[in-house]
């Protein structure tokens, strides 16, 4: 297989096609399928840690090989770190920068800040991890020293268009990569706290146990609704951007990138051959993909294919909640079960030996299928045997789907595509060929990156008195590059006259032209990395003359109890508690007037409480009207959730929220300093043991931490209201269920999950259980720590008022954490739970 050539006749830019690599086997598929670039995780710090991964001892190996074969290498450091981890961090950075890899994908703001500290020129590309989506979003990283934004899968084709012009104009652009193909998570990267709230492991590193894939109840005002097949209500299809493959390059990312770090090489393989012919089709004449394309995508691995996010907002068809698995490609419906054999009307092709699955509408069932043992096409029927005893027949019904699994000639044709060790996927090298009677021949080679080499021949050119080296006598001689990296481009030719050179030496030219461009490709890069420097340089000072000090003013001696509540009883409830600080985060933003002005009203009450809003979680292009409304409010001050917001309310008073994930002293220093936020959330990721690292390496007065809350697990664009409450495709048609009903999402351990939609109609499921770091609280007093949050969610003001009396006598050493635990376990309907921060201090 050669790499096209061919120019572009629109002039567009071609992307760099980038493809998942878990082991050396999907590493190898990718490169001998046409992959630019690979990217793939070490052992530790990377958000695939079920993947088998390399070992740092791998690296130069690794390295040299891809190199060699003109592809790029992209280690993932994309994790948050814990502090206790950046010792270890910084030796690991070190490692991989020395190791001449071409870039790290990094979600940990600190680490951006450590990267860059220890290398002025390394390149760094921000993760999806960093819910960048947006113009301010990309900003934001290129502060940090960022080369390359991977923006969110969310983000559609018109708001990528929409950033590129918005970053040009601001003259803040970065190149720009997107996933083209794969999974999809139901929930924004970086902001899914699913894993963690449930099991204790975290998405935010690399542990992530998949609740999306699994089916829910839809409960509506109590009660369940009924949905038929349809379970799997948080399960997206997978990504396949094939489609749409000539607006992706019209758009002009950077980079397509491939999902898919747990799957086989086979998958690796055939993903990356179609997307790389396909995008050698576009670029060459803007032409749309085959059936075969399909079909060999949905074979790869399938809950069913869809563009995703790229065409806008469809929320009938992202999720169509029939299952959560792989299938593969639809062959139709069972019509006839008779003498052991299955009658079907086929839609797509089968053959003996391929494997069928017969699904009857309960995928978490055992499924009856197996390999087809013969085919035999009646009419507009086909009738499949299969071999005795290999399926119970019994279990399949009349109106089954039929989907088909495996098909191993595909799987071997994909298998011989990496096998052995000769290159199967060529690059083009550019020649120039130089002579005349008397003097040598001179070949010089370039390659694309800009490697060039020169070699003249042994022997002197003599005059031709028959077949003179001609173009197409230097291109046969040279274009014998079987068994190599390379194959021949373009070949100019500059000779003078008719000459000859015998054929055994123009063969040692080739021979030599290849082994000293090896030799050029595989040299390690070489980044600088400064020796003497350290991650304790960025480190915050914490000494008492700090001027936020635990004993300046603006910091309270006694605890400070703070409450964010998410509707106005709850708000009125929490002011005749006497609450001083209070956070609101209401559906409607236009509510936030109202309730500054209920919180100002003339009381008894002193001081006057202070009241601060809530921004949504997410903002997209054109979506600042919003933040222009919430201002409007003229509350005290403002919830930070993202990089829009810290730009949009630059001058005014800050907080800095949970979703911008602060888990060490680098990320926290980087927004206390940078942006004069007046107290950081603690990451949610945290257990108390990390959390007591985060107090001791920082000063303690620039945090707040939650110690009880319905935690906000699944933060999706996906609305749940609209795709199954509603037939409208999304806010102009689906009637607004969200505002009529209260839904929740019963799990499969009978867990009654809320779920609210905010203004840009994101949707947020929030822990049934609620759960509480009540125990801690002494602990975290005793450190330094004095701002204490308590949430509430769907809590009657009776339960509002009790919930704060109780937290109240606990900050004020009336009650123990213990008491409370347990008086909070017999109060809650579901109990409460210890949460992450409870989590036994192993991943500290």
């Amino acid at each position: 297989m050669k790499s096209d050539i061919s120019p572009s006749p629109l002039s567009l830019q071609r992307p760099e096609l980038l493809a998942p690599a878990g082991n050396w086997d999907c590493a190898k598929a990718a490169v001998e399928n046409g992959a630019d670039a690979i990217y793939f995780g070490l052992d530790r710090f990377n958000a695939r840690m079920r993947a088998q991964n390399f070992t740092e001892a791998d690296l130069p190996q690794l390295m040299t090989f891809l190199h060699r074969r003109g592809v790029k290498g992209y280690v993932t450091v994309n994790t948050l770190i814990f502090p206790k981890e950046l010792a270890e961090a910084q030796q690991y950075l070190r490692t991989i920068i020395a190791a001449g890899v071409d870039a790290v994908i990094v979600q940990d703001i600190g680490i951006c800040r450590l990267i860059r500290h220890l290398s002025p020129d390394f390149p760094i590309h921000a993760s999806t991890q960093m819910t960048i989506t947006s113009a301010a979003g990309v900003e934001f990283a290129k502060s940090l020293g960022c080369q390359l934004v991977v923006l969110a899968r969310e983000c559609s084709l018109q708001e990528i268009n929409k950033i590129q012009q918005q970053i040009a104009l601001q003259e803040t652009s970065l190149p720009l990569e997107v996933f083209v193909h794969g999974a999809l998570c139901v929930a924004y990267s970086g902001q899914c706290l699913t894993s963690e709230a449930l099991g204790g492991r975290s998405a935010n590193r690399g542990e992530c146990a998949q609740a999306c894939r699994m089916p829910y109840d839809l409960i509506a005002d109590g009660e369940v609704v009924n949905l038929k097949e349809r379970k799997y209500l948080l399960s997206p299809q997978d990504l396949a951007g094939l489609d749409v493959l000539p607006d992706l390059v019209k758009s002009g990312v950077t980079c397509l990138k491939i999902e898919g770090r747990l799957k086989a090489p086979e998958y690796v393989a055939n993903v990356t051959r179609v997307y790389r012919q396909a995008l050698d089709g576009v670029m060459t004449e803007l032409e749309r993909p085959s059936n075969q394309e399909h079909y060999n995508l949905e074979m790869a691995f399938s809950r069913g294919l869809y563009t995703g996010w790229f065409g806008g907002i469809n929320n009938q068809e992202l999720v169509h909640a029939r299952f959560g698995k792989k299938r593969g490609v639809y062959l139709g419906e069972v019509t006839r079960i008779h003498n052991e054999q299955v009658t079907v009307k086929l839609e797509a092709p089968l053959k003996p030996g391929d494997g069928i699955v017969f699904d009857c509408g309960h995928p978490e069932a055992k499924e009856e299928g197996g390999r087809v043992y013969a085919v035999v096409h009646k009419g507009k029927e086909t009738i499949l045997t299969f071999g005795r005893n290999d399926l119970n027949l019994r279990r399949v019904h009349i109106g089954d789907r039929i989907w088909k699994t495996s098909d191993p000639e595909l799987d071997k044709q994909l298998r011989q595509s990496f096998a052995g060790e000769n290159p199967q996927f060529q690059r083009p090298i550019d020649l120039e060929i130089y002579g005349e009677v008397g003097q040598a021949l001179i070949a010089i080679a370039r390659d694309q990156f800009g490697n060039i080499v020169q070699i003249e021949s042994a022997i002197s050119l003599v005059e031709a008195h028959t077949k003179p080296l001609d173009t197409d006598r230097l291109q046969e001689q040279f274009g014998r590059l079987g068994n190599t990296p390379f194959c021949l481009g373009t070949l100019t030719n500059h000779l003078i006259g008719a000459i000859m050179l015998p054929v055994s030496e123009l063969n040692r030219m080739r021979r030599e032209i290849v082994a000293q461009l090896e030799e050029l490709r595989s040299q390690p890069k070489r980044w600088q990395l400064l020796s003497n420097i350290s991650f304790q340089d960025l480190l915050p000072s914490s000494s008492p003359t700090s001027p936020t000090s635990p004993s300046s003013p603006s910091s309270p001696s006694s605890p400070s109890l703070i409450v964010l509540v998410r509707n106005l009883k709850q708000l009125q409830a929490a002011l005749k508690a006497g609450v001083e600080t209070l956070y609101c985060e209401f559906e409607d933003p236009r509510a936030y007037r109202e309730a500054v002005q209920l919180v100002r009203q003339p009381r008894q009450q002193s001081p006057v409480p202070t009241i601060w809003v809530a921004p949504p979680r997410i903002n997209k292009p054109g979506e600042n009207w919003i933040l222009q409304q919430i201002r409007t409010c003229e509350a005290d001050g403002y919830l930070i959730r993202n990089y829009d917001q810290l730009q949009f309310f630059a001058a005014d008073r800050c907080i800095g929220d949970f979703s911008l994930n602060v888990a060490n002293p680098l990320t926290a220093d980087y927004f206390q300093q940078r942006f004069g936020l007046e107290r950081l959330t603690a990451s949610y990721d945290l257990n108390i043991s990390q959390l007591q690292d985060l107090l001791t390496s920082c000063p303690p007065q620039w945090f707040e931490v939650t110690i009880h809350q319905h935690i906000p697990m699944f933060h999706m664009e996906h609305c749940v209201f609209c795709a199954f409450l509603s037939t409208g495709t999304d806010y102009t048609n689906c009637g607004r269920p969200c505002e009529k009903q209260e839904v929740k999402l019963k799990d499969r351990v009978g867990t009654e999950h809320v779920l609210k939609a905010d203004v840009g109609c994101r949707n947020t499921v929030f822990n049934g259980t609620a759960q509480t770091g009540a125990e801690y609280v002494q602990r975290l007093i005793e450190l330094g720590l004095r701002y204490f949050r308590i949430e509430f969610v769907n809590e009657t003001p009776e339960q509002v008022t009790k919930t704060i009396h109780r937290y109240r006598q606990l900050l004020q050493g009336e009650i123990t954490g213990s008491q409370l635990w347990r008086e909070l376990k017999l109060q809650n309907q579901l109990g409460v739970t210890r949460g992450p921060m409870g989590v036994s201090a192993l991943r500290s």
